[in-house]
Parts: C-alpha cells; structure tokens; sequence
C-alpha cells in the first residue's frame, strides 16, 4: 500500500505494514508530518508538532522493528489530546500556558513511548477542556475536515480532527462528560470512553472528582483497541476475569446481546432531528440483524445522576482554577464555573459522591438482564464556528447541554461508553451513536462495536478536504 493511503488506514493496520517491512516507521513518520503541515492550517488540530522528536523517534522504533521486537503501536505516529504532559512541551489546556515546560511525560505518555509509539503533537482543546467545541479566544477555532464551518466537537476535538482528516490514526483523548464520544461522533471515528481507574492519569487519578477519564480515539475500533492495550492498567484491564488483550476483543464475536434501546435522560427524553433519530433506529435493526435482541427500555436512573454531575463538574473546575498561577488568564465563563463551584461546600460535595453507590447498585440490576446500553449521540447538527463565541456561562452550558444529554451519566457511574459512527446527515456530517457497558467491559463494547463495522464499515468514507 502506498504510504499515502496507508495514513488513511489506521494506526492498527500501520503497525501491520511496518511489522511486514512494506513501510519504514521514518517512512510512515515523514508521511504524517507532511499530512499535518498540509491541512493542519486550515483545521487548526495541533497546536504544536514535534518534527524533529518524531525523526528521532521513528528512527528509534524502526531499530526495533529491525530488532524483531513487536508492540501494538511500535513505530506508529500517534497524537497527544493537549491536556497530557509531554516533557520538554508546556501543556496549554486551551489557553496561555500556566506551568512551564514538563519535565517529565504523564504516565499515558510514558507508556505510549515505551511501546515504540511516534508522538507527533499536541492537539487543540477547548479552555480548561470544558466544551464540546474546540474554540478558544487565545487559539481560535479547530474545523471539523466534514465540513470546515462546523466544530469537530470537544473537548478532544483536536484528537477528533486530526484522525478525520488522516493525518494520524490513533490519538489520546479524555472524556468528563463525554469530551472522547462526542468529538468522535462530530467528526465519524470510533472512540471510547474507558472505565474510571483503567488508565492511569498520573497526579489526578479523580480529575472533576471521578468524573474525567483518559480514553483512546482511532480510525477503527482496532485503532483505540491497540492503544488501550499499551496504556491501559494490567490489573484493572482484567476487568471481567477476561485476561484477552483488546486487540483482539476488538475481532472477536461477541455472541448474542441483550441490547436496550434507551432514549431517556436526566433531562427527560429531549428533542432528537430526525435524521439523528432514524440513524439510531436503523442501528438497531442493524444489531437485530447481527443476532443481538434489541428492545426499547430505560435504565432505572430518573433524574439523580444530573445533580451529581453538576456538583461534581462546577465543583471540579473550580479546584482546578485554584491550582493554577494566573487563574485571570482563563476566559471569563470558565471563571464563572469556577465561581459557582466555590460555593459548594466539602460536605455537598461527599454526600453526592456516596450517593453514587446507589445509582451503582441500580445499574448493576440492570445490567443482569442487558448487557449493553444503545443511546443516540448528538442530538442535533455539530454546532456551526463562532455559536457560542463570546458568550457567557449560562448561555453556553444551556446551548450545549441541550445537544449533548446522553453522555454525562456514565461520567457520574464511571461507566465505559464507545462511539460508534454510523451515518451522515444530509449536509454530509457524521452521525454517531453510543454503546455503553458495566464498568470494565470495554471487551465487550469492542467486541459489539468491531462486528458492527464489519458489516457496516465506516473508514472507507473520505471529508472533501481530502
């Protein structure tokens, strides 16, 4: 395969091509590069690329390549969500710079480096990675390659875009209230929101109080699956007793689920487009048809997770902003969040995590009679640039909230929740859905998800930009 094409495969079958020799790691290295300084001015995915560290670095990984050592990603071109710690790089969380320079790389990066993987970049987030839109008044706005006036989503929608647009296939993400599976549903890769504790977040294993976890995005499901099983935790990954690696999960038959359509939220059940609404019920039948029983049924949850995620999230950027220098230099609707936080007090605060435990308990009966959760993703269009441009904090958390309800509680149960494209709508953009499992089935959801693009593959579609 051409190296061209070969960015457009994936970093699963990447690392195929570069086990067989018909691609160089500085080949394929030097490919992305180009890709990235080609489109990255116009999509605004990175905010920095490390050329001459992914050189060196590929140069490093084609010697054990050489050396007949093997890893999922050794050699692969991977990119890094801007909220990790790269050393030698600031990290900038959207916005000026408030630490110098790492010193030392976060656990999911020294990981990622250890297995032979090429970091390529930092990529574009939101301020303080608080958005499903990637715009910032310090870095301006990150397009979605389907369509350049409209946001790759957020808070990984840098992550998002640069996979899209085919400039790596694997790329870091992290999601606390779904920031991995709506900028993966905006801009049509797969993504996935792991269970709290099975990756490793180094200093703030309860960033946003549990709520954010690190989760992988990738071309294909064997994309994130490959990276999960480099930076995933071994004694959290056994998870269900299952000791396979996600790889192969990922190709696995997941044998016959017991799936329940739900299309309630804390909010009640919000107003979906239609064409969203008939992408997810054509998903269904589609799982109907793959031998899985789907029936229309809502977890037994009502309104409860909504006061725990709204606790636990203005709660959680205002301690954030409390560890910063120079909280002045954040926009001024992520200070109002932070403001509003502060009044919470530590007791709220551990009330409403105990009460988590009973919501747990809850969806553990649940789940003895489903297996898996199919909801909708984005409940309408990816949100045009500029929407939310200048607005204030109230009009901005109402305006999203809206668009996004379905994610959110499994951020409070800390639940896996994967991304699955599985259309367009009529100017084009992605559709998405979501599939969500008891904590640590990511297996299971990999499974699911890689039998569904089998029979419905999605990678083959090209953005125009291309």
């Amino acid at each position: 395969m051409d190296v061209e094409e070969l960015l457009w495969a994936g970093a699963d079958a990447q690392a195929a091509a570069l086990r067989d020799g018909s691609v160089s790691a500085v080949g394929l290295t030097e490919a992305v590069l180009r890709r990235l300084d080609q489109v990255n001015p116009v999509l605004n995915a990175f905010r920095i690329s490390y050329a001459d560290a992914a050189r060196d670095a590929a140069k490093a990984a084609q010697q054990r390549i050489d050396a007949g050592e093997r890893t999922p990603l050794l050699g692969v071109p991977v990119a890094v969500k801007d909220d990790l710690d790269v050393a030698g790089d600031v990290t900038g969380m959207g916005g000026r710079p408030q630490f110098p320079p790492a010193e030392r790389d976060s656990p999911v990066v020294a990981r990622l480096r250890a297995a032979g993987a090429v970091i390529v970049g930092h990529t574009r987030v939101p301020d303080r990675c608080l958005w499903p839109f990637t715009e910032t008044l310090t870095h301006g706005a990150t397009r979605n390659p389907w369509g350049l006036d409209h946001t790759p989503g957020g808070s990984s929608g840098g992550s998002a875009a640069a996979i899209a647009a085919g400039i790596v296939g694997v790329a870091t993400g992290s999601d606390g209230g779904g920031s991995v599976r709506v900028p993966a549903g905006a801009c049509g890769v797969f993504g996935l929101k792991t269970t709290r504790g099975l990756i490793p977040s180094g200093d703030d294993e309860e960033h946003w109080h549990g709520l954010s976890v690190i989760g992988p995005l990738g071309r294909k499901v064997a994309d994130a699956a490959a990276m999960l099983d480099v930076v995933a935790d071994l004694r959290a990954a056994l998870g269900e007793g299952d000791t396979g690696t996600y790889r192969a999960a990922a190709d696995a038959d997941p044998g016959s689920l017991r799936i329940a359509l739900s299309w309630r939220t804390p909010l009640g059940k919000p107003i979906i487009e239609a064409q969203r609404k008939r992408a997810t019920l054509e998903t269904a039948d589609r799982l109907r048809a793959l031998g899985h029983t789907v029936e229309e049924t809502d977890p037994p949850l009502g309104a409860a997770p909504l006061p725990q995620f709204l606790v636990r999230y203005f709660r959680g950027v205002s301690d954030d902003l409390a560890t910063l220098p120079h909280p002045e230099w954040v926009e001024t609707r992520t200070r109002r969040i932070a403001a509003v936080g502060r009044r919470i007090p530590d007791g709220t605060l551990a009330r409403t995590r105990a009460a988590e435990s009973e919501l747990d308990s809850r969806m553990r009966a649940f789940f003895a009679d489903y297996d898996v959760i199919l909801q909708p993703g984005w409940t309408g269009r990816q949100p045009r640039v500029g929407r939310y441009h200048g607005r204030g904090m109230s009009t901005t958390f109402a305006g999203v909230s809206m668009g996004i309800p379905y994610f959110p509680t499994w951020n409070v149960l800390g639940y896996p929740g994967a991304a699955v494209p599985v259309g367009f709508d009529s100017l084009g953009l992605p559709i998405g859905v979501q599939l969500v499992g008891p904590a640590f089935a990511e297996r299971r959801l990999l499974s699911l998800a890689g039998q569904y693009e089998r029979a419905h593959p999605w990678a083959g579609h090209r953005p125009a930009m291309a």
